[in-house]
Formats: C-alpha cells, structure tokens, sequence
C-alpha cells in the first residue's frame, strides 16, 4: 500500500443508456450505434485516462426483453472491447464483467489472461453469478442455479482461476537460443483440479503477466455475495445512498475479510457507483440533473424495467391501482432475489399498490454528487475520509458532463494531494495498492527448498 491513501476512481461508460436512462442516447454528443462503436468507448476510455482514473469498467448481462435499455439491447462482449481498448490505451485499468454461472473455467481463465498479457498487467475480471435468470435458456438450461449453487460454484470458479493462472511460474521459460531451450519443465504445473462443481486438468498454456494475474472485483449484496467478496474481492463494487450507509458497507465488507477470511482488509478496495453532475454553479448542477431526471425516468419505461430483479416478470399484466402483487417475488428467487425481496417488503410495509412501488423506484433521489466542481471535489472527500469507501465508479453518461469531472473536478483532487497526478505503475494492481502475488509454486519451492 502507498504510504499515503489515495482516492480510485472508475469510468463506468453507459452507451445509449442503462437501467433508468432509457433516452441518454438522445443526448446529441453520443452516437446512435455507440454501445457497438469502438471508437466511442476508446475515445471515453482516453479521456479516462487523461484524467488518471484507475481503471473502466465495463458492465454485462447476457439476456435480454423488448423492456432491457438500450445499452443492453446491443452492446460488445466486455473482453473482446477490453481487448481491443488495450491497443489504444497505456496505463488505465480495464475491468470486464464475465459470469461464472456459464463459463467454462478453463476457457474464461484463458480469455481474462490473454486480456492481461495484452494490455501487459492492467486487466480485471468483475466476478459476477448472473442475476438475469433468464440467461439459463441461453445456455441450454431450463432454470437458473438456485442461490447457494450459484455462490458455490463462484467460489470455488475465482480459487480454480487463479490457480490456472499459475500453471507457469515467472521464471519458466528461458528462451535461451544458445543452448536451444525454451522452457524449464520443471516449472510448468499440472493443476488435476476436482472440486464439488468442477474438474479441470490443466496446466494452463499462458504465463503470467506482470501483475500476477487479472484484479478479482466482486458486486454483491446478499450475505452470500459479501461472503464471496470478503473472500476473493480485491476491488468491491457496491452502491451507497449517503455516508452512513457507505460506513456500514465498508466496515461489514473489511470485517468480514480479516474476521472470516484471515485477509488483510487494506487489500479489498471499496468503490460505490455514483452519479456525478457538475455545473458552474451549484444551482445550475441542481438545475441539469433535475432535467436529466425527468427526461430519462418516465413511468412507462419505469414499469417495464421493474420486473427485471423479479426475473423479467411482466408487471405490466396487473392493476396498477390494486395492491402490490407480493405472488410475483416467486419469479425472483433465481434472479435478483435480495433486490426483488427488498422491493417486497417496502411495498407491504407500506401498504402500497403496484403504481405506488414503481413510483417508489423511480423517485428523484437527489445524488450528493452534484454542484460545481469544487462541492463535487467537497464531497468525495468527505466520504474517503469518513472511510465510507475507498473511492469512486462514476457512471460516464453524457460526454460533456464527463469532461468537465475531468478537467475540472480531477484537478482539485489533485491539489489536496487525494488523487495521483500521474500513473506510478504499470500495471492495475499498482494503481489500486494492491500486492502482487507470489506465484504459489514458486512460494511452495522457497518454503521447501530441495
């Protein structure tokens, strides 16, 4: 870790629009094709990295309705883009979502190390087990993994990974053209790996890069999801209405870490999703954010997105006027369930109908995130410094709002001596404080020596 603590911050880039932006496409700054238009994403992930950030972070779901916004209704697969961001990117981190619910280990450990060696140590793999239970249909499966399965198999996915990723220690390959030999196999290792839910031979044929392997970020909020990134997350992406409920996140995460897990809480980053909009004024930041809200939050759009933690199921079949239709939380247990459970039970406590739920989600809440550059700048250090996180994924939704976070908000982190004014590292692990690992052939080698 660096002696003094440093804010992250992430990109998170939208295209056309994701959940709850349905019209941001509309935006005439943003290309009509841009979830599909690599030019798009390299000049956002430049401009990124202009400003320093630590990494993008590129979102993913894997099925889709007529109701999906419009950046989940055509958009690249995350390390293909990625990979191709690498070409045209030199420092900024490239984090990729990829599910463990239908991958193939072996496969997805390849795929996420070639992305690594190709932008030469900046990738990361955000772990994720699908909440979208209709992507089983997808993969010839006639219903999701339950909960635990899903955790289980998730768990046990990100160790298998890892340790395909040293199949080869450092050292292994010589290359030595003088006496003709280009690998040591001695230091290439079979994995023979069975485990409850899967079994992989190994060893897998790629080395390691110069970060040890790709970052492991984790999302999840149920007790198994913060189980399983307290576990195995290096970098947390959560979300977090006010400080303190950021506070009792960071601390349950970082508890759980060295309290269950035996882990060194410093070496999981927590990064809650903000919105940020900055204006000339604090009121005129006030102003475009309330436009922006009532441009993008229309109630049709509300209701045809409200199914999606319960499984996609069509609410738009029931009385908007009677009460909240409670029978509908059985088509979420396979899917979002703890958002879907959440919705719920608000929705019984207070007695509301199924209009008044769908209000209830839509409703402005008004991002603390918003004014000019300087109460911008205000606000993120007051949560890094009350320890509500350890930095920031901000949502990249209309180009000019994240230009001006760029050129204006960055620079007075920077003068309070909270954000880097330039890369130090190479790779991502560098620009997060994270250790590199010690390949665990070689650290078995120096403990046994022969």
């Amino acid at each position: 870790m660096t002696a003094t603590r440093q804010i992250h911050l992430g990109a998170v880039p939208y295209g056309t629009g994701g959940p709850g932006g349905h019209t941001l496409w509309l935006d005439p700054e943003i290309p009509g094709d841009a979830s599909v238009n690599i030019d798009w994403f390299v000049e956002m992930a430049q401009l990124a990295e202009r400003g320093r950030f630590d990494l993008v972070f590129i979102v993913d779901s894997q099925f889709i309705t007529p109701f999906s916004p419009p950046h989940y209704l055509n958009r690249l697969e995350p390390l293909t883009l990625l990979s191709a961001l690498a070409t045209q990117t030199s420092r900024i981190g490239l984090v990729g979502t990829a599910t463990t619910s239908f991958n193939s280990p072996f496969n997805l450990a390849r795929r996420l190390g070639s992305l690594d060696l190709i932008s030469r140590g900046r990738a990361g793999w955000n772990v994720v087990t699908t909440g979208d239970a209709g992507t089983a249909g997808n993969y010839g499966l006639d219903e999701h993994y339950d909960y635990d399965t899903r955790y289980g198999r998730a768990s046990e996915y990100v160790e298998l990974a890892r340790a395909l990723w040293d199949s080869y220690e450092d050292d292994a390959f010589p290359r030595d053209r003088a006496t003709g030999r280009f690998l040591d196999p001695d230091k290439q290792h079979v994995l023979n790996h069975e485990g409850t839910y899967f079994k992989v031979r190994g060893p897998l044929n790629l080395e390691r890069s110069a970060q040890g392997g790709p970052v492991i970020f984790q999302a999840g909020d149920s007790d198994q999801g913060r189980d399983l990134g307290a576990s195995v997350g290096e970098g947390i992406f959560t979300f977090a209405p006010d400080i303190p409920s950021g506070q009792s996140f960071y601390d349950d995460i970082k508890t759980r870490a060295r309290d269950r897990f035996g882990r060194n809480p410093d070496h999981l980053v927590v990064m809650p999703g903000i919105k940020v909009v900055v204006g000339d004024t604090d009121e005129e930041a006030r102003e475009i954010e309330a436009a922006n809200n009532d441009r993008d939050h229309t109630f049709g759009a509300a209701l045809r997105e409200f199914g999606r933690p319960f499984g996609w199921h069509d609410f738009t079949q029931y009385d908007l006027d009677a009460p909240f239709p409670a029978e509908a939380l059985v088509h979420g247990e396979r899917s979002f369930y703890t958002q879907a459970k959440a919705i719920t039970q608000r929705a019984e406590d207070h007695g509301w109908t199924l209009r008044q739920a769908v209000e209830a989600t839509r409703g402005f809440r008004k991002s603390e995130f918003v004014g000019s550059a300087a109460t911008v700048a205000d606000k993120l250090v007051e949560w890094f410094e009350a320890r509500a996180c350890d930095g920031f994924n901000i949502g990249l939704d209309h180009p000019a709002n994240f230009r001006r976070i760029v050129d204006e908000v960055v620079p007075i982190l920077q003068e309070r001596g909270v954000f880097r004014t330039d890369y130090d590292s190479t790779h991502l692990r560098g620009h997060l404080g994270l250790p590199v690992p010690v390949n665990r052939h070689t650290a078995a080698r120096a403990a046994n020596p022969a």
